[in-house]
């Protein structure tokens, strides 16, 4: 009975480590086209569904798994925070379209960097759950980037209240869209620490 249920155990590896991959290539995506400013709005959304149906995967998985390699609450949680990520980077990259954004700031596109960086993070991150092998300084570093996007929301937004030149509705704009970019951070932040808390349950 044990040996039959290692290959579905398996399984929820491969899912994680795929869905890490389209959070990576999501955040890419992202920072590339604030970096740009062109719209690649349908590409986000097409990694938006895709993460969509391997989150979908691991919830019916978990559902017929009697035996998971790690607590069932936890496989959720790290899905749902994964998710998360992706569904919030594609809202920015909507609200861009939707608002009609010509012109990206540095803020912007320095969050963007950040948000990369931790996207990548992630994925080493996901793809450690097997054994945790140096995930600490993975996470550490995760943590890092959102302290340094807590530096970036402050600075733009004292800037964007400084500058005479905006109008009421680009401010409106750009305060939701900080809200945004900030929120998609800490959301890398959080799946940081459920990966964290399964380290420690698994150790």
């Amino acid at each position: 009975m044990k040996l039959s249920l290692i290959p579905r155990e398996h399984r929820f590896y491969e899912l994680f480590q795929r869905q890490g991959a389209l959070v990576g290539e999501t955040l890419t995506e992202l920072s590339e086209a604030l970096s740009e400013g062109r719209n690649r709005h349908p590409r986000l959304r097409e990694l938006e569904h895709m993460c969509d149906d391997v989150t979908r995967e691991i919830y019916n998985l978990t559902n017929s798994t009697f035996t998971t390699p790690i607590e069932q609450e936890d496989i959720l949680l790290l899905a749902h925070g994964l998710d998360q990520v992706v569904d919030l980077a594609e809202e920015v990259s909507d609200k861009i379209d939707l608002y009609k954004v010509e012109s990206i700031t540095d803020s912007a596109k320095q969050f963007g960097e950040c948000l990369a960086k931790a996207g990548i993070e992630l994925a080493k991150a996901v793809d450690r759950l097997e054994d945790f092998k140096g995930i600490d300084a993975v996470l550490q570093e995760i943590h890092r980037l959102e302290n340094d996007g807590d530096s970036i929301t402050r600075f733009a937004l004292q800037r964007l209240f400084e500058m005479n030149h905006k109008t009421p509705v680009d401010v409106i704009k750009w305060k939701d869209l900080y809200s945004l970019l900030e929120s998609t951070l800490d959301e890398c932040e959080s799946v940081a620490e459920i990966i964290e808390t399964i380290a420690i349950k698994n150790a």
